[in-house]
Formats: structure tokens, sequence, C-alpha cells
């Protein structure tokens, strides 16, 4: 029988995990499940960008804490194939940005927009994300 022990990490830390990022766990955002809740965010401050619309709600004070998002695409972004890869996408743009440039408290929606969502590029998605927040924050402030 021979030794099955695991081989040894390598000393220079190539092979290291870079920690730029933060870990996944901690960048999970609530979701928004309750009609309620996409209702109530309809009736407050939205703003539109070519590829989405987001709409924004500060919650009361005795709500749950957090970042909360949701995520809505209509019939009319495409069959079940576009809006899904519509909906991928817009979780993964909330993913990587509410996390920093979103504000404790709130809860957003990001709608799909018809042949934008699953067709512009990601880098532009994102870039319009971080500019409709800026707007969003500026117009509560």
């Amino acid at each position: 029988m021979t030794n099955m022990t695991p081989p040894e990490a390598p000393e220079d830390g190539i092979n290291a995990i870079s920690r730029d990022t933060l870990p996944a766990v901690s960048s999970r955002l609530a979701t928004l499940t309750k009609r309620a809740d996409f209702t109530r965010a309809s009736r407050a401050a939205h703003t539109a960008t070519p590829g989405f619309v987001l709409q924004m709600r500060q919650r009361a004070a005795g709500e749950a804490d957090g970042i909360r998002i949701g995520y809505t695409c209509s019939k009319k972004v495409g069959n079940a194939v576009a809006r899904n890869r519509a909906k991928r996408r817009l979780r993964e743009i909330a993913r990587q940005n509410l996390p920093e440039h979103g504000i404790v408290g709130m809860d957003y929606v990001l709608i799909g927009r018809r042949g934008a969502t699953a067709t512009l590029p990601f880098t532009q998605l994102q870039s319009d994300l971080i500019k409709a927040l800026a707007t969003l924050h500026k117009r509560r402030a």
C-alpha cells in the first residue's frame, strides 16, 4: 500500500487564492420575492438607461436590513431564453456593483429592456448601473 498524502502547497504562493475581491458569501444580496415589494418599488424613484430601468425605494425603519434587489423581464424582452439571459446579466451586474455602490436600507429593482439587456456589451451594462445608482442617490439627497 502506498502513502496517500496530499501534495504540499507551493512556498512561493503561486497557486494561492487572491483575496483582492470580497468572498462570494459577503457579496450576496437579499432578493425581492413578494409582489408587494415590487409594486412599492414601482411607485418610487426610477431612472432609465439603454439596457434596463432601475427603480429604488427606501425601506421603512422596521423592515429588513441590508440591500435588497429584484429582477424582472416581461415577455416583451423576448422568449424564455432571452428573458433568462437578460436576468442572468442583470443579476451579475448587481452582484458585482451593488455591494460597493448601493445603500443599505434600499430596495432596487432592475427591469430588462427589449432588444437591449441581453445584447448590449456587459461593460456598458455595468457602467450604466453605476451611473443610474449615482443619479438616484443624488435625487434622494
